[in-house]
């Protein structure tokens, strides 16, 4: 049978996997080669890590035997003795074309894509879609997910509003009769007309949400809402506006951007600020550059061009060779006043450029705001944003231009569990004109290259990190890394081909988010821990429903809880679909998970954020239908052949992202 084409988030898994970091610098996983978890053999979930990382030296020795016998049955009695953080009823892990939630929870579609957000949008008709109705209904792919209380309601927990990212689009799955839409078919099928619904529908949206009589709903005709496209007016602020590598012949001063591109994860302020992140941009660029052009190298590091949408066709700024800085305007965090309808977005250039995972953050001891961002591709790094000047708690406005100044570092890990933040600052260390950088804009644009040249470590790719301010503690998602060498597998790092990734906690020194050393431990690698030579080490108390793969996108809840959102499960990986499940962070039960929330067929799971009050979940279904076509067996899907139907079952409509509001049947707190 012949192999079809990646669908398009696996082309972009794909494209992940590439993998453009050149630099002799240490993996993660060569770290952690080094470095013996002691902790890890004093949890019950070890035995089976150890039994498949010693698979070469230890297998069937009596020393795992007696670890099996002994530890395991220990550490599940001294589990099962305390209670527990997460006491709901577990769902059974599977996958239909239906999302499903725990039992006393219930999971209802709060807005799809098409669906009304600007005052007088049109009603949603695939079959008659344009770039005007697309521009005033929700978007497309929806990926974080932000809850701005309003100012002044009597249920600040009940009514807000909700800040969403629009990531990508998939033509097969939106446009009825194409079919796949990339440079394998040359774009062939694409139209001016459809590549504007396409920038339409990327971007984000501002809506107004309430909860009346315990049901969530969009409120219609708000005055704040708002969508944000990929050809929305944008300024350039910090350290890199206006240089000379961010000028384009439309913007001579290098201080004005068209739209925001693939903005995955994101991030909410204490002064009431949606932060989004540009991750993927380099799909969106063709061309080649003109001969010995300088940005040569800059573009090599991103990616570019990436190849993956047919812009480039109908909007030369889309083109390498007409318009070779215009990449280097996309990759930025983008900060947007959602109060605001008619402000201007921002991306802030000082807290860097590369593929931004997510920009969650935390308050340090001295006030300072701290911003921790991943970057999603394998072999490349963690980061850290650290504000110069202290949040101003009494005087939003003065927090206006907050993140323009302050220090931007990226992460080194050491084989004694210990880690540093190294500064990425212009004349610093190897960051100087003789490496190629003139400034700090050079450096900002270059973020890679400078995080190369620091010696930062690279990383499984890392997709969020969020800190929890109840504990002190830093969780990245690592994703997976299946280019990882079988010569790097040793006892503490026993899996090469990484498929189902690992999840890392940092404790900063001294439990201030704004330290520039911390400690650091695995907290789990993810996989079936039935099946040794995977070597995942959640805690022997996790069922065969509380386990997972590839960790993405991840929350802390009010009560200092994690939940973890997935991506790239399928019943061909993993015999499960994607979703969210809460994972135990402290005590016997560490590295306990247990399964919430499931998507239906071909989903990805975004965007988890709880309101203030932990009584709601809002969760994203992003591109339902798509089919898994890394299983030989999987036919391509389509407009009119999706795997899935959901939310409308309808043989006319495609399957829809949406939001997801999860509330506890009766009230209360979720996940009780």
């Amino acid at each position: 049978m012949t192999q079809p084409s990646l669908n398009r988030s696996q082309q972009a898994e794909a494209a992940e996997d590439a993998g453009s970091n050149p630099s002799p610098n240490p993996t993660l996983g060569e770290v952690v080669a080094r470095r013996f978890h002691r902790r890890e053999i004093l949890r019950g979930g070890l035995a089976g890590g150890l039994a498949g990382g010693l698979a070469g030296s230890l297998a069937g020795s009596l020393a795992v035997s007696a670890i099996s016998a002994t530890l395991v049955p220990r550490a599940v009695a001294a589990a099962e003795s305390l209670p527990e953080t997460f006491p709901f009823r577990e769902l059974p892990a599977g996958a239909d074309e239906r999302h499903h939630v725990a039992e006393g929870h219930d999971a209802e579609v709060l807005i799809r894509w098409g669906d009304p957000v600007l005052p007088g949008a049109p009603p949603f008709d695939p079959h008659r879609q344009s770039a005007a109705a697309q521009a005033q209904q929700f978007g497309y792919n929806n990926d974080f997910l932000g809850f701005f209380p309003l100012p002044g309601s009597s249920d600040p927990a009940g009514h807000g509003l909700l800040v969403v990212n629009h990531e990508y689009t998939n033509e097969e799955l939106m446009f009825p009769g194409l079919g796949r839409q990339d440079g394998k078919a040359a774009f062939a099928g694409m139209s001016r007309d459809l590549v504007e619904i396409e920038m339409a529908a990327h971007g984000g949206s501002v809506i107004e949400v309430k909860r009346e009589d315990g049901r969530w709903r969009v409120v219609p005709n708000s005055a704040y809402a708002r969508r944000i496209t990929a050809s929305t007016p944008i300024r350039l602020s910090g350290p890199a506006a206006g240089s000379p590598r961010l000028r384009t012949s439309a913007d001579p001063e290098g201080t004005k951007v068209l739209g925001m591109l693939n903005n995955c994860a994101g991030g909410v302020t204490p002064w009431g600020t949606w932060l989004t992140c540009e991750e993927n941009v380099n799909y969106y660029f063709q061309g080649r550059l003109p001969e010995g052009s300088a940005e040569t190298r800059n573009h090599k590091r991103l990616g570019m061009p990436g190849n993956l949408y047919g812009w480039a066709r109908f909007h030369e700024r889309f083109d390498l060779g007409k318009e070779p800085n215009e990449p280097n305007r996309f990759g930025w965090v983008v900060e947007i006043d959602p109060f605001d309808p008619g402000s201007v977005p921002v991306k802030r250039t000082a807290m860097g450029r590369f593929k931004h995972e997510g920009a969650a953050g935390a308050m340090a001891r001295d006030g300072r705001y701290v911003v921790f961002q991943g970057d999603d591709e394998r072999f490349d790094y963690v980061y850290r944003f650290v504000t110069r000047d202290a949040v101003n708690k009494d005087d939003r406005s003065a927090n206006r231009d907050l993140l323009d100044h302050g220090t931007l570092s990226v992460a080194r890990f050491d084989a004694d569990g210990r880690g540093t933040w190294l500064p990425i600052v212009f004349g610093q260390g190897p960051l100087t004109p003789e490496n190629g950088f003139r400034d700090q804009a050079d450096v900002l644009i270059e973020t890679r290259r400078a995080a190369d040249l620091l010696g930062a470590t690279k990383m499984d790719r890392p997709e969020d990190v969020e800190a929890n301010p109840k504990t002190g503690k830093v969780y990245v998602m690592l994703t997976n890394n299946v280019r990882r060498k079988a010569d790097q597998v040793d006892a503490a790092n026993p899996r090469p081909d990484n498929r189902f990734g690992h999840i890392v906690e940092l404790s900063p020194e001294g439990g201030d988010f704004a330290a520039d050393a911390f400690a650091w431990e695995v907290l789990v690698r993810c996989g079936d821990p039935s099946i040794a030579a995977v070597g995942a080490t959640f805690s022997s108390a996790t069922t065969k429903d509380g386990w997972f793969g590839m960790p993405d996108n991840c929350a802390v809840d009010g009560q200092g809880r994690l939940w973890v959102a997935t991506d790239g499960n399928s019943p061909a990986k993993t015999g499960r679909a994607d979703g969210i499940w809460a994972v135990e962070t402290d005590g016997a039960r560490r590295g306990t998970a247990k399964h919430f929330f499931q998507v239906p067929l071909g989903a990805e799971m975004c965007g988890p954020y709880f309101t203030p009050d932990d009584t709601t979940f809002f969760v994203a279904v992003q591109h339902p239908g798509e089919a898994d076509e890394e299983d030989p067996n999987a036919a391509p899907a389509t407009f009119e052949n999706p795997t899935t139907r959901w939310p409308d079952f309808h043989p006319a409509l495609p399957p829809r992202p949406a939001v997801v509001a999860i509330t506890k049947r009766g009230g209360g707190k979720v996940g009780t």
